[in-house]
């Protein structure tokens, strides 16, 4: 069995190097020749904890490899993935499928016998009927089937969640497309992971479907979250008690600043024009992305509230800048609304991410960088932790204060227990507790 994969970024690159895992030939493709030049020297792309060693191990063992040639790795796959980028197209919020059907193109082009092209890209209802008539009416000879076959990794765990996924979701109503899926998701049939087929519509939407409602969880415990510090309750109590309900479950319950990252802000607003487009509206998640980008907007007004009403002149120490922990994607990330804000309102910001730095300084060129979380509350009048790196959650409380010229920290991840800060001698502001 041979796959091509083509694009490299987070979906491809990690997608492909799990499928080769598998004992499965896998060869990723990209444009990018400088991509391709780096992961042969092993340089990852993206930071995905153990991706770099997996990567490794396969290309050791000869079953996987990167080029730019398109053409030949087509020609010799038995299914081909596209996992090319769908960010939200300007204007409208729709996903961009240009790269999709760009590459669905030059696939039409290479394809040498029986194969099976796979939408492996975030992409929107219909858009499997669109790729397979564009590669049908490129090469009306061509033996084919387009299958959809959503990704559903969560950065910072994607190897873990490839591997012993929650669902595999196949889209095809075609028995040969089916058992040449089946022999390449082999292992986990070994292993009894549920292996879902529908249709290819009903496929595509079932990943819209999903993310947009656990986009509306976090919406929800967020909303929760600002009525209980207006009536002094607990969010995480209220968040257990809910979850243990069977019906609701804990997942996704936790407060904080607002959801981002690549997929629950494009995906939501990608579904609700979809909704529009087929005269269906979607009314709670259109009411979802307009809250959640309130909130991000809201936690700059946090921060100055802590500050005594104004922060002019004043240092704020701010420690995560990426969207979650164990990632470096800074796209859609809180910080990319709280920081800008603050630094508006007259703020000198000092930063510290440990791996989204590099990324941060291309979107927030204007603040300053620190090496470590220490030497950015050096001086500073308020803490500010805005995503929930584990080594933050070990720091050395006294030390940390010692650090502050005022004791002001604003924890938008509940990190800290709030009576332990207090005791510690902080003003000490969370989220949706007393």
């Amino acid at each position: 069995m041979r796959i091509a994969m083509i694009g490299t970024g987070y979906v491809g690159l990690v997608s492909g190097t799990c499928f080769s895992e598998f004992g499965i030939e896998v060869v990723c493709v990209d444009k990018d020749a400088k991509k391709i030049e780096l992961l042969h020297q092993n340089v990852m792309p993206i930071y995905e904890p153990g991706l770099d060693q997996l990567v490794a191990d396969n290309v050791k063992a000869g079953r996987l490899s990167f080029t730019t040639d398109l053409k030949s790795a087509v020609r010799d796959a038995d299914a081909v993935f596209i996992a090319v980028g769908t960010p939200s197209r300007r204007g409208d919020g729709h996903a961009d499928l240009s790269y999709v059907y760009a590459a669905a193109e030059e696939i039409a082009d290479a394809m040498d016998g029986y194969t099976v092209v796979v939408t492996k890209s975030t992409v929107p209802v219909g858009t499997g009927d669109e790729v397979e008539s564009i590669i049908r009416k490129r090469r009306p000879d061509a033996d084919f089937d387009v299958v959809s076959n959503p990704e559903f990794l969560r950065e910072g765990s994607a190897i873990n969640d490839f591997m012993r996924p929650d669902r595999v979701v196949l889209g095809t109503d075609s028995e040969r497309a089916r058992a040449v899926m089946k022999q390449i998701y082999r292992v986990l049939y070994l292993i009894e992971a549920p292996i879902v087929f529908t249709s290819r519509r009903t496929s595509e939407l079932i990943k819209y479907a999903g993310n947009t409602f656990l986009a509306t969880k976090i919406t929800f415990i967020n909303e929760i979250a600002d009525l209980c510090e207006k009536v002094g309750a607990n969010v995480h109590d209220v968040a257990k008690g809910i979850g243990l309900d069977g019906r609701i479950g804990k997942k996704f319950l936790h407060p904080g600043p607002g959801y981002g990252g690549s997929c629950f802000p494009k995906d939501t607003l990608a579904l609700v024009k979809t909704a529009r487009d087929y005269d269906a509206p979607l009314k709670i998640i259109e009411t979802v992305v307009a809250v959640n980008d309130a909130r991000k907007k809201a936690m700059a007004d946090k921060v100055i509230a802590a500050c005594g009403g104004s922060v002019a002149g004043k240092t704020i120490a701010v420690l995560g800048l990426t969207f979650k922990p164990n990632t470096d994607d800074m796209r859609d990330s809180p910080s990319l609304d709280i920081v800008p804000a603050l630094k508006e309102a007259g703020a000198v910001i000092r930063a510290f991410d440990p791996e989204g730095m590099e990324e941060a300084k291309k979107l927030l060129p204007e603040i300053e960088y620190r090496d470590d979380a220490y030497a950015t509350l050096a001086g500073a009048d308020c803490l500010v932790i805005i995503t929930e790196w584990n080594e933050f959650r070990a720091l050395d409380l006294n030390r940390v204060k010692s650090l502050l010229t005022t004791p002001v920290v604003v924890d938008l991840r509940n990190v800290w227990d709030p009576a332990e800060m207090r005791e510690a001698g902080f003003t000490y502001v969370s989220i949706g507790r007393p």
